[in-house]
């Protein structure tokens, strides 16, 4: 069931010292001393499997979604008057990023079933559509994704357990609300505070901007990436340093939306994603989001959090369309960051797509078609270097790049083509033969466009950070 898992590592940085955690950096820092990847554990191939439960985001009692001790869902909706129910979500396999419908059987007590292929590990979105019609599930809990709430169910990795809630020391979530200059506009974040944040009044802490990906906003990395538990396990072991992390939706819109992001004109449920959940990316400052960043977020957050200031203790990363925000704004604001993550997105790797690319072809209301899409050509070989144009030139200057960005880290799922790992590491041979000598990359066995590659792409990335 499990594809051969491989994992490739990241090419040599030049060595340096590093900074303590309140200490501002000089204007001559040297590049960053060499860091080991610490990846993250993934089952072993003999573990043995996890017997059948409900899906965790079941309401309490509610026994489907079941997950299967092989990893395949059991599905089953109640509606004794439809003509036909399915259920949309992503297999593996079938080359889309849009979650497709699959046929429910109809039972004499007119409760609808289907049991699906096996499923990778992580979290997952899916909905049903009755009649044609995009219908929620109502024993399971709602997520964002795709531009409109969603059902969604996890499925375990025997044996892994970095991102599952322990008995260690824990950090806080909150949601704050600020107001921008920038988009005249209110806005929601939502900010993780590692242990020890409100009892240890005098520590200042780095900053973390992490980004969502297209048809999310800022809720997906607590509810679907677990952020928080993550690097609450982390510190408990001692493998990372405390940070603060600020996650936002990168739409610019005029107001709040009712759902907590920025307001703009969503898609019909089940349409292609990034709808209403985007933001456009590149320009002056980065573009919209980036000038709102540097103008308004990261003020108002070391005003009104324990952060140090300087750029060498702030970071930016994001999955998917987030990568592509996260390098549109990080590489024309090297005096504000100086660490760097780019997850599936937003790496000039030549190929590969993104959750804002092209999807399944639509059906009724708006739902996947029935059939798979057909698989996409292969990804491109990224194309000649140009040190002058690629990341907004950034890098026109080697050594002062390596100076600047402590830490370039970008990762894929080892599977293709929904993911383009043989591109990025021919991406990195390229850059280091350039002289860009920061840089680390990070490949998810067994994955590909998926929670899975980001909950781990995290655990690798947050190891790096502020050391």
């Amino acid at each position: 069931m499990r594809r051969p898992l491989t994992v490739a590592f990241c090419a040599a940085v030049l060595a340096g010292h590093c900074f303590a955690q309140a200490k501002k950096a000089a204007k001559d820092s040297k590049p960053a001393a060499r860091q080991e990847l610490a990846p993250p554990p993934v089952a072993d191939a003999n573990a043995p499997p996890v017997p059948a439960h409900p899906s965790p985001y079941n309401f309490p009692g509610v026994q489907f979604p079941r997950i299967e001790s092989d990893s395949r869902v059991t599905f089953q909706f109640k509606a004794p008057d439809a003509k036909k129910v399915q259920v949309a979500l992503v297999t593996p396999g079938q080359n889309s990023l849009q979650p497709l419908p699959y046929d429910m059987v109809k039972g004499d007590d007119g409760v609808w079933t289907y049991t699906s292929a096996p499923q990778s590990p992580g979290y997952h979105n899916y909905w049903m559509l009755v009649d044609g019609a995009v219908v929620l599930d109502p024993g399971a809990n709602t997520f964002i994704g795709y531009g409109h709430m969603c059902n969604g169910f996890e499925i375990p990795e025997p044996g892994v357990d970095y991102y599952d809630l322990k008995d260690v020391p824990h950090g806080s979530v909150r949601i704050e609300n600020y107001f921008a200059k920038t988009s005249d506009s209110w806005r929601r974040i939502f900010v993780y505070t590692p242990p020890g944040y409100d009892t240890n009044l005098k520590a200042r802490y780095p900053v973390l901007y992490l980004q969502h990906g297209g048809g999310e906003d800022q809720r997906v990395w607590i509810e679907m990436g677990r952020t928080n538990w993550i690097l609450d396990n982390l510190l408990a072991t001692g493998k990372a340093k405390p940070f603060i992390v600020v996650m936002e939706t990168s739409a610019v819109g005029n107001a709040v939306a009712a759902g907590g992001g920025a307001a703009a004109a969503p898609g019909p449920p089940g349409a292609g994603p990034g709808r209403g959940m985007g933001g456009a990316m590149g320009g002056p400052g980065g573009g919209p989001y980036g000038q709102l960043m540097t103008n308004d977020l990261i003020p108002w957050v070391d005003s009104h959090f324990r952060t140090v200031t300087d750029k060498d203790h702030r970071g930016m990363a994001g999955l998917s369309m987030g990568g592509g925000q996260t390098a549109a704004i990080t590489m024309v604001n090297l005096d504000k960051f100086s660490y760097i993550g780019l997850f599936s997105g937003g790496a000039a790797t030549g190929g590969g797509r993104g959750r804002g690319g092209a999807g399944a072809p639509s059906g009724p209301g708006g739902s996947p078609a029935a059939s798979p899409a057909p698989a996409p050509a292969p990804p491109a070989t990224p194309p000649t270097l140009d040190l002058k144009t690629v990341y907004s030139g950034a890098m026109a200057d080697p050594a002062e790049f390596n100076r600047k960005v402590k830490v370039l880290f970008m990762s894929f799922g080892t599977e293709p083509p929904l993911e383009n790992p043989a591109g990025l590491k021919r991406h990195q041979e390229q850059l280091i033969a350039a002289g860009i000598t920061n840089s680390y990359v990070y490949f998810s066995p067994g994955t590909t466009h998926e929670w899975q590659t980001w909950r781990r792409s995290l655990y690798t990335f947050s190891q790096l950070l502020f050391k």
